[in-house]
C-alpha cells in the first residue's frame, strides 16, 4: 500500500455508548457525505394518522450514494490497514454494493473484482445499464457466477479467487456480500449517532428501513439497543427468508459480545418481497413514479420500493405493529437502479399520464404556446 493510501486512514473513536463492544475497528476512511438531512415525506396514500419523515442516505454521495458507502468506510479502511491491494466482493447483477465498492476501490487505488450472480452466463448480455454502467466505467473486473447462496456458494468462490490472486503476487481482501461484516456495521453505529444529533430519540417512535444482506439493519438495531433508546426498529425484507436476517444479526450480536437476541431488538417484516428479489411489479414501478412526481424523492425498484410499500401495507392493515405514529424511514439509496430500463414502459403508459407530463414542442417564439 502506498503512503497516500495510508494517510487516508483515520483513527476511529466510537461513540461512548459503543465503547464496550468487542473488536472495535482501529480505523475508518472518509468516503461518504455525512449529516444527510431528515425531512417530512408526504407519501401518496399514507394513512393520515401516521407522520412519516425520511433520512436521506441516498444523498451520501454521487457515484458513492446510498447506505453501502458508510459500511465501506470501515471495511476498506481495514483492507488498507492490512496492506491489501485488491478487493473481491459479490452481489446480484444490479448490485448497489458492488457498484459502490468498484468506485471506492478505484478512488483508493485498489483493484476490484466483482462476482455478479446471473442466471444468464452469456457475458454479452450483461449490458451497460444502471449500476453495471458505473461498475464497468470504474474499471472493475466483472465475473458472472451462478445464482448461489453466499456462504455455501459465493464465499468459497471468492476464497478460491483470492488464492489465485495471491499466487500471482496480489494481496486480496474479501468484502462480504453487501459489505455486511461485523466491521461494516460500525458504519451504521456512526450513522445512528448522526441521527441522535438530529434529534432522533425525541422526534420519532419507530425507524423503518429495507433489509437484504442484513448489515445496515444490524447496525441500526444494535445502536438502538446500546443507547437505551425507546424507539422500535423495523426492517422490511426484500428476500423471502426472514430467519436469515435474524440469524445474521445474531451473528453480529455474538461478535460484539452483547447478551441479547435479534428477535428482541428488531422487527423483521416479511411477505412484501414478491415476485422476488430484483423483480419489481408493474404496481411497484407505477408507485416509484407516483412518489417521485409528487415528492421529488427517487426510490429504487429493488430495495426501497418494496420496503415503502411494505411499510404502508403494515400501517393500513396492522397499525399496532408500530410503537407510535411518528415514523422515520431510512432511504438507503440505489437510484441508479432506475436506469436499467424497467421504468421506461411506465413513463409511456396511459395509466400514468397524471404523474408523467407529456413532452411538448415549441419551435418558434411566434408559434402558439403549446400550453
Amino acid at each position: 500500500m502506498n503512503r497516500n493510501n495510508r494517510a487516508q486512514l483515520h483513527k476511529y473513536e466510537p461513540p461512548n455508548w459503543a465503547s464496550s463492544l468487542k473488536s472495535i475497528p482501529k480505523y475508518s476512511i472518509k468516503l461518504a457525505q455525512r449529516n444527510t438531512p431528515i425531512h417530512s415525506w408526504n407519501l401518496p396514500d399514507a394513512p393520515k394518522e401516521f407522520s412519516i419523515f425520511i433520512k436521506r442516505d441516498d444523498l451520501t454521495g454521487c457515484a458513492l450514494s446510498g447506505n453501502k458507502v458508510r459500511k465501506l468506510e470501515f471495511v476498506l479502511a481495514d483492507a488498507l490497514d492490512k496492506k491489501c491491494d485488491t478487493v473481491i466482493t459479490c452481489g446480484g447483477l444490479p448490485s448497489n454494493h458492488c457498484r459502490t465498492t468498484a468506485v471506492a476501490a478505484k478512488q483508493l487505488g485498489l483493484n476490484c473484482y466483482l462476482l455478479l450472480r446471473s442466471s444468464n452466463q452469456e457475458t454479452v448480455n450483461v449490458g451497460y445499464k444502471g449500476n453495471r454502467l458505473l461498475s464497468r466505467m470504474a474499471g472493475s473486473n466483472i465475473i458472472l457466477v451462478p445464482e448461489l447462496k453466499y456462504k455455501s456458494g459465493l464465499k468459497p468462490m471468492m476464497e478460491k479467487m483470492a488464492e489465485k490472486l495471491r499466487q500471482q503476487g496480489s494481496a486480496p481482501y474479501l468484502v462480504e456480500v453487501g459489505g455486511s461484516s461485523y466491521t461494516g456495521l460500525f458504519g451504521y453505529l456512526t450513522a445512528f449517532q448522526e441521527m441522535m444529533d438530529q434529534n432522533l430519540l425525541v422526534d420519532f417512535d419507530d425507524i423503518v428501513l429495507t433489509v437484504g444482506s442484513g448489515g445496515t439493519a444490524a447496525g441500526i438495531a444494535i445502536a438502538n439497543y446500546l443507547t437505551g433508546s425507546k424507539l422500535k426498529c423495523h426492517a422490511v425484507n426484500v428476500y423471502d427468508d426472514d430467519a436469515y436476517v435474524y440469524s445474521k444479526i445474531n451473528e453480529e450480536l455474538q461478535a460484539a459480545g452483547l447478551p441479547v437476541q435479534a428477535e428482541d431488538i428488531i422487527d423483521v417484516i416479511g411477505g412484501h418481497h414478491l415476485p422476488g428479489y430484483g423483480r419489481p411489479t408493474q404496481e411497484d414501478l407505477e408507485y416509484v413514479l407516483e412518489i417521485s412526481s409528487s415528492t421529488g424523492v427517487f426510490i429504487d425498484p429493488v430495495y426501497n420500493i418494496k420496503a415503502v410499500r411494505g411499510m404502508l401495507a403494515e400501517m393500513n392493515n396492522n397499525p399496532e405493529r408500530f410503537q407510535g405514529n411518528r415514523i422515520l424511514y431510512i432511504h438507503t439509496g440505489g437510484c441508479f437502479g432506475l436506469f436499467d430500463g424497467k421504468i421506461d414502459s411506465v413513463l409511456t403508459s396511459s395509466r400514468c399520464t397524471q404523474y408523467n407530463s407529456e413532452i411538448l414542442c415549441w419551435r418558434d417564439i411566434n408559434d402558439p404556446l403549446p400550453i
